[in-house]
């Protein structure tokens, strides 16, 4: 099944249709993450954040045991977008998870706009990919759009035997050096929950 191609204005449009449809909707861009927070806290709304890594790296799964879906043994790939409403710690996240393929990968940037905050989640038991990884990271760092977003990064699959620990991918991504954003780094097992809940938590 090939990906839609919508453009940006379409995929902004259907984002705004997409939070129309909740009873609370917060209008408009705001101008920075502090502003964001406070009139969350102030108003109980909604975030837009954006659930993006390569594929296999656990991303629906992540965002079914958010949504408090029952996580399928074995995930196919997302070949368009899933999106989720999630009440959280007093506020309604809009969840978006785009596949992963390196085919779908050139559509990432139509849904860029109006985010908030950016998930990014690696496999942790996948070693021979963890370059192409950090390319994909990289790329994100240096787009407009997204400039500032604040980005938490899901290390993946921590029960994995194989799995790396999330010191050794922060050194292997470099996270150390960014600093024109707030980031943050968790371990955590998508499957199961487990180190989701405190992610989440430091993002909003």
């Amino acid at each position: 099944m090939l990906l839609p191609t919508y453009n940006n204005l379409i995929i902004t449009q259907m984002k705004t249709l997409y939070l129309l449809s909740s009873k609370n909707f917060y209008y408009g861009k705001l101008l920075n993450w502090e502003q964001c927070l406070n009139t969350l806290q102030q108003k109980g709304e909604w975030m837009d954040i954006l659930v993006l890594g390569l594929d296999n790296a656990g991303k629906t799964t992540l965002l079914k045991f958010l949504s408090s879906d029952a996580p399928s043994k074995t995930e196919e790939p997302t070949q368009g977008f899933n999106v989720k409403t999630i009440c959280k710690e007093g506020f309604k996240l809009n969840v978006w998870d785009i596949g992963g393929q390196s085919a779908i990968r050139t559509y990432w940037e139509n849904y860029y706009d109006r985010t908030d905050a950016l998930v990014f989640v690696v496999d942790s038991s996948d070693d021979y990919r963890l370059d192409e990884t950090t390319s994909v990271f990289k790329i994100l760092l240096a787009e407009p759009k997204l400039e500032k977003v604040p980005i938490l990064v899901f290390a993946n699959k921590q029960d994995k035997s194989d799995a790396l620990e999330p010191n050794e991918i922060m050194e292997k991504m470099e996270l150390s050096s960014i600093s024109d954003r707030k980031w943050s780094i968790n371990a955590c097992v998508a499957t199961t929950g487990e180190g989701v809940e405190e992610g989440m938590k430091w993002l909003v």
